[in-house]
């Protein structure tokens, strides 16, 4: 940090921060648990009605019919693929974390990073902000970096990830709107309100706007007062190659599952289908229920290729996290 805001996070009583040892704990809100089950409950409900009316029309039962979808996709050359998709999409990750922690916190090797980010998706099987917990736990422990500069870190990665997605909507409505559904054609308003919104942000935390307010002072928003236009433009540079690997790989597996689509055609579909993966519904339902939406004409298959798909990137990533855990416990606790 600067010696600003050295002087600054001194100034501050410990109240208004999480303990540097940890994030600071929170108790899940139960109304936000209601709004959850209901979200899955609707899509299981959706996905069921939408499927046994597929089934229906080829004469066959459910079950028949999604043995019949499962029975025809080419699944050796999908595993392979989504191996190699699984491991450059890690390589990716580790190194948008790494370089965020040197821009804001502290300078660590890729190499040393690669343990944390892989343990990592061990928890994330659950939930993924406890996966983040959990790094800056083993940073702490580790590296004796304080919680909340981790926690800091974090936010910044979770808050661009919003925008780097839209950017990447925007640009796949900007080459295919004409061909998508009537929904898409909001996308120029929603683009048009988030770079709004990002100036405002910007200069926020620049001190340009409400230069009294206190707000922009907490310790978790600290990678927020040192982030510079470069930073945002170097993560959304940094994070592309996995989106853009995503749209191959996708339209290349989609196809192993008997439906046809182009790269174009997915490139304004994944960011949308991404935001729904990251809901907390069980068996990423909300996604499966995007796949089944964007591609009425092959419910099955769809329904099909959303759950391996979605679920087999999160179970493979935890199989990295094991390769990884005997390292990470060596340097937790010894």
């Amino acid at each position: 940090m600067t010696e600003t805001n050295q002087a600054q996070e001194e100034a501050k009583t410990s109240d208004e921060a999480p303990d540097d040892t940890g994030t600071a704990q929170k108790k899940v809100s139960p109304a936000g648990r209601i709004v959850f089950l209901i979200i899955t409950a609707l899509c299981f409900v959706y996905l069921y009605y939408r499927l046994n009316g597929a089934a229906a029309r080829e004469g066959l039962s459910l079950a028949a019919y999604m043995t019949q979808v499962f029975s025809n996709v080419a699944w050796v050359p999908w595993l392979g693929l989504m191996i190699a998709y699984s491991l450059f999409y890690f390589f990716v990750d580790t190194l948008v974390v790494t370089r965020a922690l040197n821009w804001f916190v502290a300078n660590i090797k890729y190499k040393d990073i690669l343990p944390i980010r892989a343990s990592a998706y061990i928890i994330s099987i659950f939930n993924e902000q406890i996966g983040k917990g959990a790094m800056a736990y083993y940073l702490n422990k580790r590296d004796q970096i304080p919680g909340w500069e981790v926690g800091s870190v974090m936010l910044f990665i979770m808050f661009c990830e919003v925008f780097y997605l839209l950017v990447w909507a925007s640009i796949g409505y900007l080459f295919g709107g004409s061909g998508l559904p009537e929904a898409f054609s909001l996308m120029p308003a929603i683009s048009a309100g988030a770079a709004i919104f990002f100036v405002i942000w910007l200069l926020y935390f620049q001190g340009k706007i409400l230069p009294n307010n206190t707000f922009r002072q907490r310790r978790i928003l600290d990678a927020f007062r040192q982030a510079k236009l470069k930073h945002y433009l170097m993560f959304l540079l940094l994070r592309s190659p996995a989106l853009l690997a995503a749209v191959i790989v996708y339209s290349i597996a989609l196809n192993l599952f008997g439906v046809n689509a182009s790269f174009m055609e997915l490139l304004p579909y994944l960011p949308v289908i991404f935001f729904a993966a990251a809901v907390p519904t069980p068996m990423r339902a909300a996604a499966i229920t995007f796949w089944v939406i964007l591609f009425p004409e092959n419910e099955g298959q769809m329904a099909a290729f959303g759950f391996v798909q979605h679920n087999f990137f999160i179970l493979f990533n935890a199989v990295i996290g094991l390769i990884f855990w005997r390292r990470a416990q060596r340097e937790l606790f010894n």
